[in-house]
Parts: structure tokens; C-alpha cells; sequence
């Protein structure tokens, strides 16, 4: 069969950890009756889903435990009998739930790291629990940078800009992430002093049941005026926390971008950029320093567009 004809099975799942008794952390693996190993815990994507919520799902439905996100781990790829299945995975933290028996999975177990890559019945799994081993970079985010959605056009709004409000599609993109981002555990939702910006997360907030608190110096002229008190806050929004969570600020396009290369983070999407993308409805999860920092950005959390047609 030519390359061009098969077919690309797409999944998600996560490598899920907790803290260890011993100061270290523990792993889970999952034995699969159907197959009889011992995997990750992962599935295909349903119509209409993103890989991350697919991820979280799946982790869910197959272990019975409460996760919240972390960074991306890798992708791995591998042939089934469909073809050639492909699987992105994220690292997630249980906070709860407990372990249920059920069709897909009939047993879990907690392992160090180690142990768990060793029982792990499949390379590519076993490469997706080294990747959690990494650190050069945290585990867990701390902040998301979230770009105000779509609203209209400038010249159209016959006000001031600062009040220019989403329009049918952004409001259509704030609440895509307020379906996503409690996957993260916000703690807060900060927002730049722009009606545009307040609106995009203002559905995530009610979710939550969190004010939209402001945070003027991460507004777009107000960050040119004075860098150094943007970088200010972000730097103590970027601090380690005791327990998983983050705090969601909204600002705009001019800002976003500087934030990042203030950080060290590149772009390598497009040769030749030098601004990392801020596209309209897009995040950028980022958790560390500079030098040591994990930076994932998502353009949006639309369909995939391999996910099962309905």
C-alpha cells in the first residue's frame, strides 16, 4: 500500500504520577485484559475532539482518577492492524479518584519510575515514562498566557478600542476554553484592562466560580511603556506552588509575544520567525525559568482534524 494511503489511527493519553512515600513519585500502569499488558493509559479521540481533552477523557474513563494537566510528553507512533496508530500524551498529576476495575483496564498499579518503565509491556511507552523522568524542565505549569478571541475589526467599532467587545466567534472561542482550561486547575483568572479580553475569560471564570481580577501591566501599551513591570508580574506568576494549579491571564497580541522572548522562548514553527505565534483564541502554557522552562502552545483546541468523522 502506497505511504500516501494509510491510514493514521489518532489517540491520546497520559503518563500520570503522584508523590511517592519515599520523596520521590510513583507512576500508574494499566494491564489490559484485551490485550493482556501493561500500558499507559490512553484511547482514540471521539468526533469533534481536541487531543487534550481526548487525553484527559481517556485517563479518566480507564483509571477512575482526577488529573490535572501538565506539560506535553511526546508522541509516539506505531504500527496496528488499521495502519499506523499515533498517540500524544501529556504528563498529568493525580488528585484524586480511586482505582475501579472495568472492561478496558483490570489493573493498576503505582511504580517508581523504574519499575514502571520495566513493566511497561511496549518501548514506546517506556520511552513516554523516561520523558517524565526529565529535569531540565517542571512537571506542571504555573501560568497560561491566553490571546484575547476574535473581535471584529478596529475600524468597524465606532468607540474606543479599549471596549471593542468579542464578536461571534470569539465569544464561540471563550467558551472552548472554558470547556479546556479546567483541565489545567486555574486558581485565578487575571485579564488586561481591554473589554476583549475580560470577555474571553469570563466564561472560564464563572465556570470556576473565580473573579476576572485586572492586571494592567500585562496590557499591550502598557507593557511597552514599562516592560520590567509586566516581566515583574509574570516572573511571580511563573513561582513554583506546593500543589498543581495555575493562574490564567488574558492579554493581547502585541504583549504576548515579548513576554516570551523575554523568557527565552523561541519559535521554530516557521523558519526565520523570530516572534513566537499569539494567535487570536490561542494559550501558551508555561511552567519554570528561563533556561529551564517548559513553553506549549495551542493555537486553538478546534477538532483534530484526524479525529473520527461523526
Amino acid at each position: 500500500m502506497p505511504a500516501e494511503q494509510v491510514r493514521t489511527v489518532v489517540a491520546a493519553g497520559g503518563v500520570v504520577w503522584r508523590p511517592g512515600a519515599d520523596g520521590g513519585i510513583e507512576v500508574a500502569v494499566a494491564h489490559r485484559p484485551r490485550y493482556d499488558d501493561w500500558s499507559l493509559p490512553k484511547g482514540k479521540l471521539d468526533h469533534g475532539e481536541h487531543l487534550l481533552p481526548a487525553a484527559v477523557r481517556e485517563v479518566t474513563e480507564e483509571t477512575g482518577l482526577a488529573v490535572v494537566v501538565g506539560r506535553r510528553s511526546i508522541r509516539t507512533s506505531y504500527p496496528v492492524v488499521e495502519g499506523i496508530k499515533r498517540v500524544d500524551y501529556w504528563v498529568m498529576q493525580a488528585v484524586g479518584g480511586e482505582f475501579e476495575p472495568n472492561d478496558e483496564v483490570d489493573d493498576l498499579r503505582w511504580l517508581p519510575p523504574g519499575d514502571a518503565a520495566a513493566l511497561c509491556t511496549q518501548e514506546h511507552d517506556r520511552a513516554v515514562v523516561a520523558d517524565l523522568k526529565r529535569d531540565d524542565v517542571p512537571c506542571m505549569p504555573t501560568l497560561l498566557l491566553v490571546r484575547h478571541g476574535h473581535a471584529g475589526s478596529r475600524a468597524e467599532w465606532d468607540g474606543p478600542d479599549d471596549l471593542r467587545p468579542l464578536d461571534d466567534r470569539g465569544r464561540r472561542e471563550a467558551a472552548r476554553l472554558a470547556d479546556v482550561l479546567p483541565s489545567f486547575a486555574p486558581t485565578a483568572v487575571l485579564s488586561a484592562r481591554r473589554t476583549r479580553c475580560e470577555e474571553t475569560v469570563a466564561p472560564l471564570a464563572e465556570r470556576l466560580g473565580l473573579p476576572v481580577a485586572p492586571v494592567a501591566e500585562l496590557g499591550e501599551e502598557e507593557f511597552a511603556d514599562d516592560p520590567q513591570a509586566g516581566l515583574a508580574v509574570v516572573e511571580r506568576l511563573l513561582a513554583p506552588r506546593p500543589a498543581p494549579g495555575v493562574t490564567v491571564v488574558c492579554s493581547q497580541g502585541g504583549a504576548i509575544p515579548s513576554v516570551l522572548l523575554s523568557l527565552g522562548v523561541r519559535w521554530e514553527g516557521v523558519k526565520g520567525r523570530l516572534y513566537p505565534p499569539a494567535a487570536k483564541g490561542s494559550v501558551w502554557v508555561l511552567g519554570g525559568r528561563p533556561g529551564a522552562m517548559t513553553a506549549d502552545y495551542y493555537r486553538n483546541f478546534d477538532a483534530d482534524p484526524a479525529a473520527p468523522e461523526a
